[in-house]
């Protein structure tokens, strides 16, 4: 499990220095990932990259099958993942271009019940109240300090339903509750991630504040605004990406992997063989 899991947009796949040997499509028992997975090497390690959204950008946040994305992860020997994910900023101090490393999650989503490998026969909590891997998040900001760019270590990220951004009164609600970014897909990621014993981390760039804005003055969020500032984010997050990976100690030493050690609930003679069969790179080693 020694793989590298690299999630984002297609055009990070064009990073000086990587090597895609092939792309491959995984079959899931939770349906079709997003797209294919691109295998390769990158500062001598095996990197595997995913398209969030589909190399062509067509499936809504919404859309997007995460319980198939991090089982295929998982399936294909990956142990840490790092996704690099277009934000709105929710205060002063986080700034459109700037880079923020999510600590923490608020959801504001109704997609609870579908975003869990568990059920059908089969009960388990996971520990989340640190959502995700602190050492993934310190090697991030470790290797990538030096950088042109402000680098924020922690922060809460709202994970909104989408497509549509915010009204003014939301924003201005996320904000009062002291959240720093808004997003529409990294919660479900971070979660899967955990149930999987994924190392997770996610690299929030600043696009855009948030509509709350406005009221000072300043042009409220558009779609051309995200765009040109997701362009200049793309060769931000190739840099960091290549310092991340060659960074990385080749085991980690967290407890991500051992998420499940004391969740599962569910005797395993009491589960279907079906669902034993389902969730076998999930579960194996913890029943």
């Amino acid at each position: 499990m020694n793989k590298i899991g690299i999630v984002g947009g297609s055009a990070l796949y064009e990073i000086p220095g990587l090597e895609i040997g092939k792309n491959i499509r995984v079959k899931t028992p939770f349906g079709r990932p997003s797209d294919e997975f691109s295998i390769g090497k990158l500062a001598g390690r095996e990197v595997v990259f995913l398209a969030r959204h589909g190399r062509r950008h067509h499936i809504l946040p919404s859309e997007v099958n995460y319980r198939a994305n991090m089982y295929a992860f998982k399936a294909l020997g990956v142990g840490r993942v790092f996704s690099i994910s277009a934000v709105g900023s929710l205060t002063e101090k986080v700034r459109p271009l700037d880079v923020l490393l999510v600590d923490q999650f608020i959801d504001r989503t109704s997609r609870g019940q579908n975003m869990t490998f568990f059920g059908e026969g089969i009960v388990a909590h996971v520990p989340f109240a640190d959502p995700v891997c602190k050492e993934l998040r310190e090697t991030i900001y470790e290797a990538n300090r030096h950088l042109d760019v402000e680098i924020h270590n922690g922060g809460t990220y709202v994970n909104m339903e989408g497509p549509a951004f915010s009204t003014k009164a939301e924003s201005f609600l996320y904000k009062s509750w002291g959240a720093d970014v808004i997003g529409m897909t990294n919660l479900w990621e971070a979660r899967l991630a955990r149930e999987a014993g994924i190392c997770y981390a996610t690299v929030a760039m600043i696009t855009d504040y948030d509509c709350w804005y406005e009221v000072l003055d300043v042009e409220a969020v558009s779609v051309e605004m995200i765009m040109g500032n997701l362009r200049k984010n793309t060769e931000i997050a190739k840099e960091l990406i290549r310092n991340t990976v060659a960074a990385l100690p080749e085991e980690p030493s967290c407890e991500c992997r051992n998420a499940l050690k004391h969740a599962i609930l569910t005797p395993k003679d009491a589960v279907p063989r079906e669902t034993l069969k389902k969730l076998k790179p999930i579960i194996e080693g913890f029943m």
